[in-house]
Parts: C-alpha cells; structure tokens; sequence
C-alpha cells in the first residue's frame, strides 16, 4: 500500500510526463518534419541545439533553466514583475523540466520517421495540385505517426525518470514539487525507509519499462509503406 507521500510524487510523476509531452509535440513535431525533410543554412546548428539535452548533465539542465526561469531570471524576472507569475519552484517548472529532457528523443525519433518517407508519395500530391499545407497535414504526417508515437513514449519515459534538472528549478517540496525519482531519493537517505524505497523503485521501473515496451511494439510495426 502506497504512503499519501508516494501517491503524491506517483500522480505528479504521470501528470507533469504527460503534459510535459502534449506541450511540446506540436513543436517537436515540425522540428522533426524540417530536420529529416528539409536542408538549410544552420541545419547542423539547429539540430546539435535541440539534442544538447541529450549530453548535458541534467543538473546543467537545471541550471540554464533556473537562469531563465528562476525569480532574478532572463524571463522569470519580467514575468514576476509584470504578471506576479512565478515558475521556479512549482509544479510549472516539473512539467517545464521534463519537457526539456524528453523533448530530444521525441525530435529524433520523428525526424527518423520523416527521413524515411518515400518523396513519391508528396510529388504525387503536388502533381495533383494540393498545395504544401495539404500535404504535410494528409501525406507526411500520416507517415510520421509511427515516429511521433515512439517519439512521445520515448519522451515520457524520459520524464518520468527525470531528477536532476527537476530538483534544480522545482526543488524537491513533498506534495508540490516532489516527483517519483525524487521521493525515492528521500526515502533513500531515511533510515528505515527500505520498503518504500522498494516499492518506488519498483514503480518507476514499470512505468519506464512499459513505455519502452510500448515504443518497441510501434517501431516493430512501421508500415513497409511508409519508407523508401
């Protein structure tokens, strides 16, 4: 039976993971779409810029966000003085933290999808007479959905499995800030604490487990298709 403490970290875990992902499809979605589909000037710089996450230490993550975010921040500041808005340390700044870590992976995982489409299917369109908006909305995105669904189970596991940019700019407050890897690095440095610690371990390896279960089944079955 879960403590009142591991229900709160269990439902912001899943709640701050899921809007961390909904948020933040739209834009990796046509990131991914330009990247895979589209060549330009700064197109490396673009690219190495949206996958920094994925080699920064999180607490770095944290950092940087914090600078931005935080009450004394490029952005926090403003928004405190102008609006009385205050994102670090609340449960804004998890959902904004996961989002950061996982935005990478759901990127890659479309921008892979988009690589592999087959051009014919969009020169046949544009034969046709539809214009690039039609496309994109009825050819290239139908095509990406296996991408963009591995893309947010990817993500989500990532945000589930969040610490270190977490507790930088939300801090670790039990019941407002605290999430799953967080409670169980409290109940870690608590003496007697071992089955709690058990049972939040095992959590976060089924959630993370069955997202990557799931974003395995849907690589599997990308349709032949969809590819060149």
């Amino acid at each position: 039976m879960l403590s009142q403490m591991e229900q709160d970290a269990l439902i912001l875990s899943l709640r701050a993971s899921t809007l961390a992902v909904l948020w933040s499809l739209p834009i990796a979605i046509a990131l991914g779409w330009m990247l895979g589909q589209k060549r330009f000037p700064g197109h490396a710089l673009l690219n190495a810029v949206v996958h920094l996450p994925l080699v920064l230490p999180p607490i770095v993550i944290g950092y940087l966000l914090l600078l931005v975010l935080g009450r004394n921040g490029m952005l926090g500041a403003p928004l405190d003085a102008l609006f009385g808005i205050r994102i670090a340390f609340s449960k804004s700044a998890v959902i904004i933290a996961c989002a950061v870590v996982g935005f990478p992976l759901m990127v890659r995982a479309i921008r892979q999808s988009a690589e592999a489409m087959d051009p014919r299917y969009a020169h046949a369109a544009r034969s046709l007479g539809a214009s690039e908006w039609r496309i994109f909305f009825t050819v290239s995105l139908p095509l990406m959905t296996p991408g963009i669904l591995t893309g947010i189970t990817l993500a989500f596991a990532r945000a589930v499995g969040e610490f270190g940019a977490t507790i930088t700019l939300a801090a670790n407050i039990p019941g407002r800030t605290q999430t799953l890897p967080l409670a169980l690095f409290t109940v870690t440095q608590t003496p007697g604490e071992e089955a709690a610690a058990a049972r939040l371990c095992i959590l976060s390896l089924l959630l993370a487990g069955g997202a990557l279960l799931a974003s395995e089944a849907i690589t599997r079955r990308i349709p032949q298709g969809a590819t060149r």
